[in-house]
């Protein structure tokens, strides 16, 4: 699923104009955004969390010259599915 389809998803189960839910999704987006740009998590109970990891400097290798690379150390956002989630999975 894209935005796009995911938009009229929204629309249809809320009863929205897409118009607004693109407003909505696009509200959520980036108030996920800022809130792991500033550090916080992002918990929405049954559907699960969103955070911020910090991951180590390391070396690898270069796949096209087979030679060692340095690779910096940045963070990464992480999404952990909540128990719902998973079980609607499976």
């Amino acid at each position: 699923m894209n935005k796009a389809e995911l938009i009229s998803a929204i629309a249809a189960e809320s009863g929205l104009s897409k118009v607004d839910a693109k407003k909505a999704l696009d509200a959520v987006v980036k108030s996920v955004s800022g809130a792991l740009v500033s550090g916080d998590k992002v918990s929405l109970v049954g559907f699960g969390t969103f955070s911020v990891a910090d991951r180590a400097a390391r070396s690898g290798i270069n796949p096209a010259t087979k030679k060692p690379i340095a690779i910096a150390a940045k963070k990464v956002a992480k999404f952990k599915a909540g128990a719902e989630l998973t079980a609607a999975v499976n």
